[in-house]
């Protein structure tokens, strides 16, 4: 029997499932029965592959975590290019996506959760944020060594301030996320004074 095939396919479903019910129901909704309800599938193979219903969370967002990845280098290959201002707006639209924005209550709401992800990695506990933060640190910082961004620019203080407040702008999803001018407005004001207006 192909077993590592078929605890792929039941993870990956399983995580689906989880997905689907943070995105309708809310962290609240999200229990071991809604999640094997909504793959359809009997309680005991979500048991059968985690050890309890926190560490199946905790894969599940180290996997979404994992994901902002490819968002993360799509970010970096923007650098040079456009402006400074509209690439990172473009960049926290994707990476606040709904999906993200749902698992960070979801930490939040449990405290067992942020314990395993601490345990995860440095940052873990605050998985997703964390990932977010990197992210657009680490083009700031290739902004800054291209001379787009000033040489004096706080790059931690900036990535604070756009991080937090991308989070502030996007985690009230009703009724809806806010519009691409008013993350660029947000933007815009963080970096005011120590970032070029026009491409070069």
């Amino acid at each position: 029997m192909p077993t590592g095939v078929h605890l792929r396919d039941a993870r990956q479903q399983l995580f689906d499932a989880a997905e689907r019910v943070l995105l309708r129901d809310g962290p609240n909704g999200l229990t071991s029965r809604a999640v094997t309800d909504e793959a359809a599938c009997a309680k005991g193979v979500l048991h059968r592959h985690f050890t309890d219903f926190d560490a199946f969370l905790a894969e599940l967002v180290l996997d979404r975590a994992a994901q902002l990845e490819t968002q993360a280098q799509a970010l970096r290959e923007t650098v040079g290019t456009g402006t400074v201002v509209d690439n990172l707006t473009g960049a926290l639209i994707t990476l606040f996506g709904p999906v993200p924005v749902a698992i960070v209550p979801l930490i939040t709401f449990r405290d067992e959760l942020r314990a395993r992800l601490r345990q995860a990695g440095p940052g873990g506990g605050i998985a997703i944020l964390t990932q977010v933060a990197a992210a657009v640190s680490a083009y700031l910082a290739d902004e800054r060594a291209l001379g787009r961004v000033s040489a004096d620019a706080d790059i931690d203080s900036l990535t604070l301030s756009l991080v937090g407040g991308g989070h502030l702008l996007f985690a009230d999803r009703d009724p809806g996320p806010p519009t691409t001018a008013a993350v660029n407005k947000l933007v815009t004001a963080v970096l005011a004074g120590v970032v070029q207006r026009r491409p070069r």
